[in-house]
């Protein structure tokens, strides 16, 4: 079973889709975290992120795995790395790349397959998993969203003000929602979902709950027990 969430960034969907995931004994995958990837291996190799033959090219030489909470890029462990405001900042022409989300996408279909998932991004109820048993789109008000993404630099020891993250949270957002390829957007189907007033354990107890109704329910073996559903680790 395949459960998306996607987002603006700081509405919560990372955690969320960790502690859901962590609930149903689902694995989890974290999108952005690919791109983010992508972004410092480019950052570091100099690569024209305006260009997609060099981006193509960039691509042909990385490797990602995601055990656990840990991003590796070329077995070199980059959890912490990628989530600088440099990162964020350059992000955006690798995220709007065509010849990168076409790539990524066909990783996070390969990674999930035959697996019991939670995939949180920005595309995945709509591009990537348009089929999921059941997608939510996660969001919150923009100025607690900056708040919740302040405190969280903050607590990895980055200085930055309260101005600067919103700031960067209002152009990130205008371009997620405009650009040509896989923009922004709740699913039709999608389950919308407000979290400004609301704790994460209180979002992902309805989210939960919503899953639990969906999962379908196992045909009995022959000798009367039910089938435990197959789980691989990330």
């Amino acid at each position: 079973m395949i459960v998306t969430i996607d987002g603006p960034a700081g509405a919560g969907k990372s955690s969320a889709a960790r502690l859901l995931a962590r609930r149903l004994g689902f694995d989890f995958l974290d999108t952005g975290a690919m791109y983010r990837a992508v972004t410092l291996q480019g950052l570091r190799c100099n690569c024209n992120f305006t260009n997609e033959t060099d981006l193509a090219k960039l691509l042909a030489d990385v490797r990602l795995e995601l055990p656990g909470d840990r991003v590796l890029l070329n077995d070199e462990d980059i959890s912490a790395l990628i989530r600088t405001p440099e990162i964020t900042a350059a992000s955006g022409p690798v995220a709007s790349s065509k010849v990168v989300r076409t790539k990524l996408v066909e990783w996070q279909r390969q990674i999930a397959d035959g697996r019991d998932i939670v995939c949180e991004g920005r595309d995945q109820g709509t591009i990537a998993f348009p089929r999921a048993e059941c997608k939510f789109f996660l969001f919150a008000d923009p100025v607690e969203r900056a708040r919740r993404r302040h405190r969280e630099l903050e607590a990895n020891g980055q200085t930055i003000s309260f101005a600067e993250v919103l700031q960067a949270q209002q152009a990130r957002d205008t371009r997620d929602a405009a650009r040509d390829i896989a923009p922004m957007v709740a699913a039709v189907d999608a389950i919308k979902l407000d979290s400004t007033q609301y704790t994460l354990d209180e979002v992902v107890d309805k989210m939960e709950r919503i899953v639990r109704e969906r999962i379908p329910r196992c045909e009995p073996t022959s000798d009367g027990r039910t089938p435990s559903r197959s789980r691989v680790q990330l």
